[in-house]
């Protein structure tokens, strides 16, 4: 636990951001004059740091009695996004020159860098432009700056061919796995203890679709997204079923995209596959994350390499033609050469599509408290592991067509995916971009609400199972006051 003491109450979640990204094994806590803080070990504790918010300058001192000064300008008034902004620069400049490191994204936080870039086009600023606020504003690495313009401008052109500001997509959510990944924080639950009430969920999410499509029964769906969890958890009768009830209740005849994760291959089999096959899903994933058998074991994905190949082959052969496959950097334990040894490995099954994921390590999954007993030192992610990933894509014919960041990622890095020109992942652009309503169904979904005014609004669905049973009428009411 590290204490930053503070004048003030302000910019906490961007301190906390930055801190996190140059020092991913602290548990950073703000000590303010406002904070509501009950924990006596941040009272009583020594601050590793401490901001002094002054009307003419800001003042960052270290523990080692190093400290360093920003002078506002004119036009820095308090309260102002410019305000804020010179700050982020301070406190970033300041971490390089106490710590000798710079970050690949500057200091940005709480931001997907290709929403800049895609909002500045469409106001026609030109690629030097976007480059140069990219830079100047944030501190954006050139390499990085390169790569947030070049897929905002392949999402523009790909986007340009949608109904995304008239129409809408759809995502379904299955909260349920085989077992629970070290590193998941998503919904999920392991489908076998609640088996006995998968049926009951079924029910509850019938009524969700049947209620909510009549909503949207004069828009335009797009995409159709099923996630979880592992949507193909289900049994080969229950996936039917679903997939049936979707397509009787959304008028599917304008749908460019339909999307099942397949996710773990040891919940994939042939039925399962045919039954996605024959009710028109376009698009799966069967996501190895690693194919080293050492690490897969260790972050509970039970299911071997070589049920990996065998799934993705079973796919092909029963007709799929747009399959992604996922791989996460800084697994526990990896090093480049494993990350090669998994690249090499997907080459030689050549999916349409990579997601590469850097590893996020959130509060809520088991791997935080891995990390407690191992050591941050036990996962890393670096340019050279970054490097050999995207090689790869491109040597696969892939290039990269969306990107976003999550909060704590292993070396500050990014969440891309690739992709050979014609088979683009549509609803990964549409949900990052927040180009479009998202209908989401299920429990722990997120109904995202974008209005003509660009005022987005969300609302959520309960994550426990339970209660998502028995509170079924109260979400759907929820889409109907959104909506």
């Amino acid at each position: 636990m590290q204490i930053i003491k503070s004048n003030k109450t302000q910019f906490e979640y961007d301190i906390q951001a930055i801190l996190k990204s140059f020092y991913p094994e602290w548990e950073p806590h703000m000590l303010a004059p406002d904070s509501q803080i009950r924990d006596r070990r941040i009272l009583e504790g020594e601050p590793v740091m401490e901001l002094i918010f002054g009307e003419k300058e800001v003042t960052l001192a270290f523990s080692n009695n190093l400290h360093t000064v920003y002078t506002w300008h004119p036009e820095e008034e308090e309260g102002t996004p410019a305000y804020k902004n010179a700050f982020k620069r301070f406190f970033y400049r300041s971490l390089c020159r106490e710590t000798g490191r710079t970050l690949p994204w500057g200091n940005l936080t709480g931001i997907r860098p290709t929403k800049i870039a895609m909002t500045m086009r469409e106001q026609g600023d030109s690629r030097e432009e976007i480059a140069a606020y990219l830079r100047e504003m944030h501190l954006v690495s050139e390499e990085k700056t390169k790569l947030a313009i070049e897929i905002a401008e392949r999402e523009q052109e790909i986007l340009s061919a949608l109904h995304y500001e008239n129409g809408y997509s759809l995502y379904v959510g299955i909260p349920f796995c085989p077992t629970t990944c070290l590193y998941c924080s998503f919904t999920s639950y392991p489908i076998s203890a609640w088996k006995k009430r998968v049926g009951e969920y079924l029910t509850a999410l019938g009524r969700e679709i049947e209620e909510t499509a009549l909503l949207f029964r004069d828009k335009i769906l797009d995409t159709v997204y099923i996630g979880g969890g592992t949507p193909t958890s289900l049994s080969a009768e229950q996936l039917d079923w679903l997939l049936k009830k979707l397509r009787g209740a959304f008028d599917f005849g304008t749908v460019q995209e339909f999307t099942v994760e397949a996710g773990r291959a040891d919940s994939i089999t042939e039925d399962k596959l045919r039954v996605l096959y024959e009710n028109g899903v376009t698009r799966i994933s069967v996501n190895p994350q690693t194919m080293k058998q050492e690490t897969l074991d260790l972050i509970g994905r039970r299911h071997t390499v070589e049920q990996v190949e065998e799934a993705f082959h079973l796919a092909r052969r029963i007709g799929f033609t747009n399959i992604n496959m996922d791989m996460i950097l800084g697994l526990p334990g990896e090093t480049a050469a494993d990350v090669a040894h998994t690249i090499e490995a997907i080459q030689a099954l050549s999916p349409d599509e990579l997601t590469v994921h850097s590893l996020a390590v959130k509060r809520a999954s088991k791997l935080g408290r891995w990390i407690e007993e191992n050591g941050a030192t036990a996962y890393n992610n670096t340019d050279e592991i970054m490097e050999i990933a995207a090689r790869g894509a491109a040597d696969m014919d892939m290039v990269p067509y969306y990107l976003y960041r999550q909060k704590n990622m292993s070396g500050n890095f990014e969440n891309v995916g690739y992709a050979r020109r014609d088979k683009y992942g549509i609803y990964n652009i549409l949900i990052n971009e927040e180009k479009q309503t998202i209908l989401a169904l299920g429990a722990g979904a997120i109904t995202k609400g974008v209005f003509p005014d660009d005022r987005i609004e969300r609302c959520e669905n309960v994550k426990d199972v339970g209660q998502y049973i028995e509170r079924i009428d109260e979400m759907i009411e929820r889409k109907r006051r959104l909506l």
